[in-house]
Formats: structure tokens, sequence, C-alpha cells
């Protein structure tokens, strides 16, 4: 289940977006501050052109989805989840392939979206093939710094059919 974020998801949003294997294939690498994590939240909230959703698994807050840059039925998105929490309880994969499986279906029934655009590490194989197989197209590749290096990052998009 997804539902909006609120306030009081922004001490466990900073942590799970923290854990080491979530910062590892993230665009942006290094640990994330109280008061970064604030700042971002507080331009965040009141940016229409944004929206950040909790991920509930089993009744319990399991991770994020955010899409941004919402604009013209399009709009780009990214997720992370509870690693630990999930670890623990033993839903790891099955929590992956419903996040983003609940992520593309709001994208495309809530929001309305016609196009959805994301960005991976090309060294995140698990998750390049998966997004392969939930529809996503490469667009291009390209050489980004992440984490103090130059990587190969994949531009993928899916295109909503009907829309």
């Amino acid at each position: 289940m997804l539902r909006p974020a609120r306030d009081e998801d922004l001490d466990a949003m900073r942590a799970w977006r923290n854990h080491d294997e979530v910062r590892r294939v993230s665009l942006t690498q290094h640990v994330i501050t109280p008061e970064e994590h604030v700042g971002w939240w507080e331009r965040t909230k009141v940016d229409p052109t944004r929206e950040v959703l909790i991920y509930e698994r089993d009744g319990l807050p399991s991770g994020v989805v955010t899409f941004f840059d919402i604009e013209d039925g399009k709009a780009w998105w990214g997720y992370y989840l509870d690693n630990a929490g999930l670890e623990e309880r033993g839903a790891m994969f099955p929590a992956w392939i419903s996040i983003q499986r609940e992520a593309v279906k709001y994208a495309r029934d809530v929001l309305g979206l016609t196009q959805l655009d994301g960005e991976t590490l090309a060294s995140n194989a698990s998750a390049v093939d998966f997004n392969s197989r939930q529809g996503f197209v490469e667009v291009e590749r390209y050489p980004r710094e992440v984490g103090g290096a130059t990587i190969e990052v994949i531009h993928s998009r899916k295109i909503f059919e009907g829309k």
C-alpha cells in the first residue's frame, strides 16, 4: 500500500535512505544529515511537481517512493526500502517487487502519467533487469559523478499505453 508521506515519517525516511546498501545504489551516496533532510522535506512538501509516498508492507512503513518534475503527464521517479527492517522480517525481495509495481500503478492510475522516467546505476544489474521486465526501456547511458567517481547511469522510461 502507498500513502502520502507525513512529517512523522521523516526520521524513518532518512534512516532508510542512509542505509549503506541504499546509498551504494543511489545517485547521491553521502550520509544525509538531519538538517539536509529537513530542508529537503520542507521544500518538497510544498512543491506541486513532487509527491512523496510511504510504502507499507504488512501494515508497517517499509519504503519511500518519490515522483518529481511532475508536469504534462510526465514525471521522474525513485524509490528505496527499509532494508534493515525488511531483511529482519525476511521480506526484502517481495517488498522490492511490490513497491515498484505499486508505484508504477500509482503513476498511471492516480497521477495519470503517460510517461515515467528513472535513473539507475548501470552496476545495479538486478534493478536494471527488473526495470526491463516491468516495461522500462533504456533511453540512454551516460557518465555521471557519483560518490566521487565517474560511473555509468542508465536513463530508462516507461510509456503507459492508452494514455
